[in-house]
């Protein structure tokens, strides 16, 4: 598919990803521009309705990336993230939709390289598999 730039939302929480994410940036750390940051409190705190929602207007792929499971500054929330985007997934496969778009990392703060290379993987998979179903209906 020459010419597809695939279109990310990227659900970052404020304590860690967001700020591996801002460490990528001042970093210099090379990653694709593919993904529009959205800052959230806790990954814990992410609606199946906002993952669904960015589908709708003509996101490519979703990320959701929280704090490392056992360091939530919420206790327990990246686990409820990890049980969340699972149910999500399996919504997306009865919708049609490749789960494969959605895609769930732990990123710390100090993790800007690996914030990085997470964008330039997901966004690589995502040339492969092509425009989401979805785009032509948003």
């Amino acid at each position: 598919m020459t010419g597809f730039e695939p279109q990310i939302v990227a659900f970052c929480c404020n304590w860690c990803s967001y700020a591996g994410a801002d460490l990528a940036g001042v970093s210099r750390f090379q990653y694709p521009p593919t993904a529009r940051i959205i800052r959230i409190m806790c990954s814990g705190r992410l609606e199946p309705q906002f993952v669904l929602k960015a589908f709708e207007l003509g996101a490519d792929g979703v990320l959701v990336a929280g704090c490392h499971l056992g360091e939530c500054h919420y206790i327990s929330g990246n686990e409820r993230a990890k049980e969340r985007v699972a149910r999500t997934k399996e919504l997306l496969d009865v919708l049609g939709v490749d789960s494969r778009r959605l895609r769930l990392e732990w990123i710390s703060a100090s993790e800007g390289i690996k914030f990085a290379k997470t964008m330039d993987e997901f966004t690589k998979q995502l040339i492969e598999m092509g425009p989401s179903p979805l785009k032509g209906e948003a």
